[in-house]
């Protein structure tokens, strides 16, 4: 679950992570007596899950409070890359110095955290790896070993924080990695971090990921996913016990097994399309899995064409045919779906489709030419739109 700033910066400062005072506002008035209990100048900010908000221009600086219900009543509704401006956070502006970026997440291929840390911050993280990839320090860490205060003080001099904040820093960053760790998150990401002109590091921005599989441990997340705007795509597909994740293309993709729904989502975009969705329905393909994985792809608007891609192993083709059969009777499909099935009863279960082929429901042999014929309908699909 992705937090918003808000609520980013209320968990780090459970660890005492300094952050910016501030309060939350779903209204104009709200905003204004936020700004009110602060001392002016200070930010109005759009709250959204998505980057990109100040050249949208969902964070303005307000001097007065006529300023504050202006910028307010701008930003509220806003649209910043398809995610409406519901909430904003509202806090004192800060003189600053220098801004930095740190971050904590996960290296699953060698099986450490890898922390990240750049004196140059304020711009999206893979801006500076493009530019100026040396200005960077990473640091596995051995999740055994954690993070200690020595080693963050010398990653930060590694890293060539100005001089004058590195004990901070170093301070500040072992509390994040604290965060990350006890917190059960996936990223815990500060960008900026900064230095202010009298003195003080703190957390400008946060940016949290948390480990759902983790919830059990943490009651109190359950404030959050409560205000949690998931994607209806996505709290559909929650519903039905379907392992799916919303893209933004027109190849709906459905595949069992998460390798195989990786490995589709790249013949697609090898193939010169791009992918709607992420789905896994894992191993049992029976005819309500395949219905239920249907009715949500079905449900995007987006999709021109299905993509159902299977390999039979321990699950037997013959059987996810009958579901697809089934599944066909019970959902009414807008687009045309392209099937590849492979592995264990294959030739079995694509004999038992043979008699409902149709220019709507067409088989392929193999996984790329599977991914061709679906990017070749989904644009004929969209231009007869």
């Amino acid at each position: 679950m992705d937090l918003f700033e808000y609520q980013g910066k209320q968990y780090f400062a459970r660890y005492g992570i300094p952050v910016s005072p501030g309060g939350e506002a779903e209204t104009v008035d709200e905003a204004v007596s936020v700004a009110e209990g602060l001392e002016y100048p200070v930010v109005v900010k759009a709250q959204v899950r998505v980057g990109g908000r100040g050249k949208a221009g969902g964070i303005k600086l307000a001097d007065t409070v006529d300023e504050v219900r202006e910028h307010a009543g701008n930003i509220l509704g806003m649209d910043i890359k398809g995610h409406v401006v519901r909430k904003l956070w509202i806090e004192r502006s800060s003189d600053i110095a220098k801004e930095y970026y740190v971050s904590f997440t996960l290296d699953r291929p060698n099986k450490v955290y890898l922390g990240m840390l750049s004196k140059e911050g304020g711009v999206e993280i893979e801006e500076v790896a493009e530019t100026n990839p040396d200005a960077i320090i990473k640091l596995p860490i051995n999740p055994l070993d954690g993070l200690d205060l020595a080693t963050a003080t010398k990653w930060v001099a590694d890293a060539q924080i100005d001089e004058g904040a590195q004990e901070q820093a170093a301070a500040l960053i072992v509390k994040l990695f604290t965060c990350y760790v006890e917190g059960d998150c996936d990223l815990a990401e500060i960008n900026p971090l900064i230095w202010t002109t009298d003195g003080i590091v703190r957390a400008l921005d946060a940016k949290v990921t948390l480990d759902m599989n983790a919830a059990y441990r943490h009651p109190e997340w359950e404030v959050w996913s409560a205000t949690d705007t998931e994607d209806e795509r996505e709290a559909m597909a929650k519903e039905k016990g379907l392992n799916y994740i919303g893209l933004s293309g027109d190849v709906g993709i459905i595949a069992n097994g998460a390798g195989l729904a990786m490995s589709t989502l790249d013949v697609v975009n090898q193939a010169g399309g791009s992918a709607a969705n992420f789905l896994d329905i894992g191993g049992g393909a029976n005819a309500d899995v395949m219905t239920a994985a249907l009715e949500v792809v079905n449900a995007d608007p987006a999709v021109r064409s299905i993509f159902v891609n299977i390999f039979g192993g321990i699950t037997r083709v013959d059987e996810v045919a009958k579901g697809i059969i089934e599944a066909l009777r019970r959902v009414k499909i807008e687009s045309p779906i392209v099937l590849r099935l492979d592995g264990t009863n294959a030739v079995e279960g694509r004999a038992l489709l043979q008699d409902h082929l149709n220019e709507s429901l067409v088989a392929e042999a193999t996984m790329l030419d599977g991914a061709r014929t679906a990017v070749a309908l989904a644009a004929a699909n969209k231009e007869g739109h």
